[in-house]
């Protein structure tokens, strides 16, 4: 079974093609965005104070059952609670659906590790200093391992697939690598699909 990175997890669900390009072709670039996510990861331990429990910072997460690695921003730990992570993002309070994979794949490692149900972490957003507590349903946990299962068919396939031009594109840090204007043309995507018939010949 192909590990998957945790990370890989929100890298596919924001865009299939930036998850290859980073976990197939070994390519990253910083921008301004990535740079500002690093530097408040960087300042986790001031950002976001806590109560009634102990406070993990950089947890190291593993699952062997679903074949997943990773690491937690932060996990708290109380001794009448279940683990509670804590994905800590740059940005402000927003309604995305790729932070809420990556945090309910951290929690389904934390069951492995520990041993019991984790139902609800949060997502904490440095600009607006707001915390989205998430409740991990059934709904998010099945989304959650189809994306695992997914995720780890795009690495195991070594391919880059083609995605179409989105308003997302102009904040991607590896824009210079993908030219989603030059593989977004028919012709590049006719080039494309005759490559992959020829390889799978």
């Amino acid at each position: 079974m192909t590990i998957v990175p945790i990370s890989a997890l929100e890298h596919f669900s924001y865009c299939r093609r930036q998850c290859a390009l980073i976990h197939v072709e070994a390519c990253f670039i910083d921008n301004l965005w990535t740079a500002r996510g690093s530097s408040a990861h960087q300042g986790v331990d001031s950002a976001v104070p806590w109560r009634g429990g102990r406070v993990v910072r950089a947890m190291s997460l593993y699952s062997d059952h679903l074949g997943l690695i990773g690491r937690a921003d932060i996990v708290v730990l109380a001794d009448d609670a279940p683990p509670y992570p804590v994905e800590h993002k740059s940005g402000a309070l927003r309604s995305w659906d790729h932070e809420l994979i990556q945090l309910c794949a951290q929690a389904l490692c934390l069951e492995e590790m520990f041993g019991q149900e984790v139902p609800s972490g949060a997502v904490y957003y440095a600009a607006s200093r707001r915390r989205r507590e998430v409740v991990l349903d059934q709904t998010l946990r099945e989304k959650t391992l189809q994306v695992i299962e997914d995720t780890r068919n795009l690495i195991d396939s070594r391919e880059v697939p083609l995605e179409r031009v989105e308003p997302r594109c102009r904040r991607c840090s590896l824009r210079p690598a993908c030219l989603p204007e030059v593989i977004s043309r028919p012709r590049a995507v006719r080039w494309h699909e005759r490559a992959l018939r020829t390889t799978s010949g």
